[in-house]
C-alpha cells in the first residue's frame, strides 16, 4: 500500500484545514485508514481512524468533535476535515493503513509521508 498525504500548512488558531491522503497499491475493502501525528514533545500518537467499507470512525479524545474523518472509496482519498485548530495540534500528521483498527492503532501496515501542521497563537 502507497499513502501519500498533502494539505498541511500554517494556520492561525481557530482555524481550519483540510488533509489529504490519497492510497494505491491494493483493494482496500477490508481495511481501516487512519490519520496519526507527532509532535517534537511526544511520541506519534493516533488521531482518528475509519474501515474502508463501512465507514465507520474512531477518534482521539484532543481532537473529538473538532477534527473529521472521511474518505472517498471512489478515488481512494482518505480526509483529515480539521476545525477549531489549537497550537497544540501542531505537528507532522501521517496517514495510515491496516487491517483492523487494533493493528492500525498499534503497528500500522503502511504510512505515508508525513506533512506538518502548524497552528500559530
Amino acid at each position: 500500500v502507497q499513502l501519500q498525504a498533502s494539505g498541511g500548512g500554517l494556520v492561525q488558531a481557530g482555524g481550519s484545514l483540510r488533509l489529504s491522503c490519497a492510497a494505491s497499491g491494493r483493494t482496500f475493502t477490508n481495511w481501516v485508514m487512519g490519520w496519526f501525528r507527532q509532535s517534537p514533545e511526544k511520541e506519534r500518537e493516533f488521531v482518528a481512524s475509519i474501515t474502508w467499507n463501512l465507514g465507520t470512525t474512531y477518534y482521539a479524545d484532543p481532537v473529538k468533535g473538532r477534527f473529521t474523518i472521511s474518505r472517498d472509496t471512489a478515488k481512494k482519498m482518505v480526509y483529515l476535515q480539521m476545525e477549531s485548530l489549537e497550537p497544540a495540534d501542531t505537528a507532522v500528521y501521517y496517514c495510515a493503513a491496516g487491517p483492523t483498527v487494533t493493528l492500525l492503532r498499534n503497528s500500522p501496515n503502511s504510512w505515508g509521508q508525513g506533512t506538518q501542521l502548524t497552528v500559530s497563537s
